[in-house]
């Protein structure tokens, strides 16, 4: 039964309405840690990965063991004599370093040192499953072995793996002490992303609420306070918050939201640059490079 029900959950789309409510959460639970087979990852990704994966040509490849298996991680080491401030890149939910690597090389040469990483599950990196405390570990790994760094850049579910590294309450070992964030079209409340993920199984609302235990039990928190608001709070710390009115994937207010509750984040708006072309829009990296140099 176990293995039919794997099955079933490697085709797209999938329904889990006509199941119990318990085993419907438990399989809700199982898809969720599959990043690969995300209805959000468009048709054309291993395309767009491999066309992307170009622009890693002056990275030097690392492989490297974590806790949550081995990663691929992408070093981009800057033109001249250091000091270099440290950046940490960390890419989204479905999504790879590649896509990131414009603006890693940006970074690089304005000065930085930048690391960017496959996330567990993701691209390059070994393993199929993977949560997003998955992702957190592996990111503090990477931070604590190829670092120093002062700063984070994240996009999208990035930002919140960034930002539980940064806070370093439960589940996390310790805190890694980064001085900046840039949060690019970060959602804001954990749990509307696991609502709209369990609307897209039809979930009832029993079986969504066993899904979500499952995510509270790993994460060691409820979903209500499951922020990147608190998380960003609890760090202390200063972030940019860079987003796009027209973004559909992660609406404009959950950056709304972050700068509401955080007295140090700083709102930069954008329109016509949706969730992802944000990542390649000069206006942007111009942005995150003068944000960074300043601190």
């Amino acid at each position: 039964m176990t293995l039919f029900f794997d099955r079933r959950l490697r085709t797209r789309p999938v329904r889990l309405d006509h199941l119990p409510p318990a085993l419907a959460g438990d399989l809700a639970y199982r898809r969720f840690c599959l990043p690969k087979l995300s209805t959000r990852r468009s048709a054309d990704h291993v395309l767009l990965a491999e066309r992307a994966r170009f622009h890693l040509r002056n990275a030097l490849w690392v492989r490297m063991p974590t806790t949550e298996g081995e990663v691929q991680a992408y070093v981009f080491e800057p033109e001249g004599d250091g000091p270099h401030a440290g950046v940490l890149i960390a890419h989204g939910w479905t999504s790879e370093a590649s896509f990131m690597a414009v603006f890693a090389e940006q970074l690089r040469r304005a000065g930085f040192r930048v690391v960017a990483f496959d996330q567990p599950g993701h691209g390059k990196s070994a393993q199929e499953r993977a949560s997003l405390i998955d992702c957190a570990r592996a990111l503090l790994h990477v931070a604590e072995t190829l670092g120093p760094f002062k700063f984070a850049v994240t996009h999208s579910m990035g930002g919140l793996a960034a930002l539980l590294v940064g806070e370093g309450g439960p589940p996390m070992a310790r805190a890694y002490p980064f001085e900046r964030y840039v949060l690019l079209s970060s959602p804001n409340s954990f749990s509307t992303i696991t609502r709209e993920f369990a609307d897209e199984l039809h979930l009832g609302p029993a079986a969504t609420r066993n899904f979500e235990r499952h995510l509270e039990r790993v994460a060691h928190r409820p979903m209500a306070t499951f922020t990147a608001a608190n998380l960003l709070a609890a760090t202390g710390r200063p972030a940019l918050v860079i987003h796009a009115r027209d973004d559909t994937e992660v609406v404009f207010r959950h950056a709304e939201e972050i700068a509401a509750a955080c007295p140090k984040a700083t709102l930069l708006a954008f329109d016509g640059l949706g969730h992802r072309n944000i990542l390649f829009a000069p206006p942007v990296i111009r942005a995150a490079l003068s944000y960074l140099s300043d601190g």
